[in-house]
């Protein structure tokens, strides 16, 4: 095989995690087959824009590319239940919900020429806010960034006004006073300077979502099973350090967050069972909308506990 060439965009800063690992991926995958497989990793949203990489890989513009998966709910609910509330909010939980979803998103994914290669978590998503927030009632009528579906729909449900914000765009966002409160990781808090900004965070632990690295397909069958065989096992041993490491890092985030004059908060049990009662709705329209195969799922990661 003469030697391959890969692009592989992603909508994150170099110094964020997600990228480390997939830059740590792409030497990796180097090594592995000798240099036969060269990937070149294009970070913050750079060669495309976080909503234009699906559809990048799948059309072949660029041969790889890593996608947060509730970006793309609206295409089917498989890809939602990333973004469903409460549903998953440890660790544990979330790596189980990811196996019990994976056949069908696999699935959804090869109908459209792409493969998965490996899946890394985000930090627990909490709640950012200018304001003081005691209850779901102090959010009405706030600028509120939307990044996906799933955050565009709790807009909502509280009564803010959704503003649909790539993490690209949400540091010149804040400092006009186009978004006022968000739901996010730590890391993307830190990665913003959200602390520039916005003053209080409220550790919600609402959901974990996940970033998937994808492949097309034809791009992947094009490589002698040889190489095929090192990028399956390189993938796998991404996966494996990027769940350790971001379990690492959500500590150190709120950490670092603090020491630049965030206010780290225990959301107050009113603000606590307001958003878990928003949770409970999205979980039940996800349910319906998905029908027995999203209640399949459900009752397999449920399964599991």
């Amino acid at each position: 095989m003469a030697q391959a060439r890969w692009d592989l965009p992603t909508a994150y800063p170099a110094s964020n995690y997600h990228t480390e690992n997939i830059v740590q991926f792409a030497k990796d995958v180097d090594a592995a087959t000798g240099g036969k497989l060269k990937i070149t990793v294009h970070a913050n949203a750079s060669l495309f824009k976080a909503p234009e990489i699906k559809r990048a890989v799948q059309s072949g513009q660029a041969q790889a590319g890593e996608i947060l998966l509730a970006n793309f709910a609206n295409e089917n609910p498989v890809y939602a239940l990333d973004g469903v509330p409460f549903l998953a909010t440890t660790y544990a939980e979330s790596r189980r919900l990811y196996d019990a979803s994976k056949p069908a998103t696999e699935k959804l994914l090869a109908a459209q020429g792409m493969k998965i290669l490996f899946s890394v978590p985000w930090a627990p998503q909490g709640l950012y806010s200018k304001r003081e927030v005691s209850s779901v009632a102090d959010l009405r009528g706030i600028k509120w960034r939307a990044y996906s579906p799933a955050t565009a729909k709790i807009a909502e449900l509280i009564g803010a006004q959704p503003v649909q914000i790539q993490q690209a765009e949400l540091s010149a966002a804040m400092a006009t006073g186009v978004i006022e409160a968000f739901m996010t990781s730590g890391s993307t808090g830190y990665d913003t300077k959200t602390y520039e900004y916005i003053k209080n965070f409220y550790d919600t632990q609402a959901w974990i979502p996940k970033n998937i690295v994808l492949v097309n397909a034809k791009a992947f069958a094009a490589l002698d099973s040889a190489t095929q065989a090192a990028v399956t096992k390189v993938a796998a041993e991404a996966e494996v350090r990027g769940w350790k490491v971001a379990e690492e890092k959500n500590g150190e985030y709120k950490r670092l967050l603090a020491e630049r004059g965030m206010k780290i908060l225990k959301p107050s049990a009113k603000l606590d069972a307001d958003m878990r009662q928003v949770g409970g709705i999205m979980q039940a329209d996800w349910l319906k909308v998905a029908g027995s195969d999203g209640a399949a799922i459900v009752d397999a990661y449920r399964a599991k506990k």
